[in-house]
């Protein structure tokens, strides 16, 4: 099981390096991420260099797709050549946007007819794409989850997990991650938060 976490130069180091690095986590069960970039080489929105682990023509192949943010989200969804090599398919793989990647999944069309939640700064460009922003942390329908604020990428990663492997596997995951002390507190609103996601579009 692969995913894919899509991360576009100018990208916020929180939404694709806490969600891989969450879902690795899972990497003796089968679940590992990857992450994906268009070009060799891209830099966050802080300077920060990466070298990316697949290319994007890995999306096609990923069972997860998490589309990340960025300072540069809009000059993506702009880049028809780079927006094209997003084929993605909602009725067999998972598919995630976090914050500005909100964008990307209704510049896909992915989004129509479904809520999402994005980050303050992107929501009104998110709502320019005709989509009703939800002033949530989390939110998924049926394949499709957007979440929005660079911490509920860990809202995002326990979606991930619990429908890859379970929801005792997510559990353990923000249990050995939660901070010394509110280990039960943090699993709980993790949980929390993507069960009240997912119940809110029934």
């Amino acid at each position: 099981m692969q995913v894919a976490v899509v991360t576009f130069d100018g990208f916020n180091e929180l939404d694709s390096f806490i969600a891989s690095a969450l879902i690795n986590r899972c990497r003796k069960d089968g679940l590992e991420a990857f992450i994906t970039t268009p070009t060799p080489v891209v830099t966050s929105m802080n300077g920060v260099e990466v070298t990316g682990q697949r290319p994007m023509e890995f999306v096609t192949e990923a069972d997860v797709v998490l589309i990340g943010s960025g300072v540069k989200a809009r000059a993506v969804v702009a880049d028809d050549r780079l927006i094209s090599s997003l084929q993605l398919d909602p009725s067999r793989q998972l598919i995630g946007a976090q914050c500005s990647g909100a964008l990307v999944l209704a510049r896909l069309g992915l989004l129509h007819g479904i809520p999402a939640c994005t980050d303050m700064k992107s929501r009104p460009f998110v709502q320019a794409c005709d989509v009703t922003v939800l002033d949530a942390p989390f939110h998924a329908e049926g394949n499709i989850a957007t979440a929005g604020g660079c911490l509920a990428s860990q809202y995002l990663a326990t979606w991930v997990i619990t429908r890859m492997l379970g929801e005792g596997a997510a559990r353990d995951v923000i249990d050995y991650v939660a901070p010394v002390g509110e280990n039960q507190e943090t699993v709980e609103r993790a949980m929390r938060a993507v069960h009240a996601g997912e119940v809110a579009l029934r």
